[in-house]
């Protein structure tokens, strides 16, 4: 009689199928205006934000619950700090990428000692495993409930000052004209509608970082290339996802979310079709997406730096 076999746990497809539930949807949770205790992104047990895929996934379901904590953790991290999860609470997936090197007598090495073979070969790998908000556990600190911090208000259509600095200090041109927003790459130029068109300012900040996103990808950059892109293409298609998450990346540092001007069921429907046909996809962008991210900050630190030094 044969066995019968439990299907192998994959995160990624459950992952990419929650993701596609959600979009199926049309809104985007991590489009919402949100902060949990203070925080705008979500946090590990000991404080160190979450990165890329972990912190999208993460930030999505915060929104999703309604959760006021910015933290989260592993069962045997809450029975250590002897808390306990609450029954019938859900957990929820997370990755982590790590890598192991075989020599070439096939031993497997995952230490980081030094190569002891110079036919050793690095294998890359991901495992997954679940952490619970600290709002689904008992017991636990109040130093894993900070207090919220109020929202600040902003005059529509006037700059906001941090993220105007921010912005201005990136070696990328951005010329503010007409009512459409793009990234040009044969003149390596950004163009953008003014603020007075936006009737709420960190709308505009979005819109800007979400092109400067697409500047990333210009060979003297990150060099980004997914092939030929056209208008609804799989390559414009991916290259619009890490847009995306670029945009919620750096709004979560600066204040503000995720926002394009068209937001309509093709924009929508250009993420499923990348999702659908690859369950890897949101992984390898998200990374993508932290690296955009990285690059602009590190760039306007340059800048801002640079203009200091002038000025002393």
């Amino acid at each position: 009689m044969a066995r019968s076999r439990t299907p192998k746990f994959d995160a990624s497809e459950v992952i990419t199928n929650e993701i596609i539930r959600i979009i199926e949807r049309g809104v985007l949770p991590w489009r919402k205006p949100w902060t949990a205790g203070g925080s705008s992104r979500p946090l590990r047990v000991g404080g160190e934000p979450y990165q890329g895929v972990n912190n999208f996934l993460l930030t999505m379901r915060t929104v999703m619950a309604g959760h006021s904590s910015p933290f989260w953790m592993t069962l045997p991290q809450a029975n250590a700090l002897d808390a306990k999860v609450r029954k019938g609470e859900k957990s929820s997936v997370v990755v982590y990428y790590g890598q192991s090197r075989k020599d070439a007598g096939g031993e497997d090495d995952r230490s980081d000692g030094d190569d002891r073979s110079e036919e050793a070969r690095i294998f890359r790998f991901q495992k997954s495993y679940r952490v619970f908000n600290a709002c689904q556990i008992d017991g636990l600190p109040d130093s894993f409930f900070p207090d919220p911090e109020p929202a600040p208000e902003h005059p529509p259509s006037e700059p906001i000052p941090h993220m105007q600095a921010f912005f201005d200090a990136i070696d990328i041109t951005t010329v503010f004209t007409g009512t459409e927003a793009y990234y040009l790459p044969p003149v390596d130029k950004v163009y953008m509608p003014s603020i007075t068109r936006f009737q709420d300012p960190r709308n505009f900040y979005g819109v800007w970082a979400h092109e400067l996103a697409h500047a990333t990808k210009a060979p003297h950059r990150l060099n980004r290339d997914f092939g030929l892109s056209k208008f609804g293409n799989t390559a414009y298609a991916r290259e619009e996802i890490v847009a995306e998450l670029t945009s919620v990346f750096l709004g979560q540092t600066l204040g503000f979310t995720a926002h394009t001007l068209e937001m309509n069921a093709a924009y929508l429907h250009n993420w499923l079709r990348v999702l659908r046909s690859d369950k890897g996809a949101i992984f390898k962008h998200a990374a993508d997406a932290q690296r955009a991210c990285d690059y602009l900050i590190a760039r306007s630190e340059a800048g801002r730096a640079g203009s200091s030094a002038e000025a002393a």
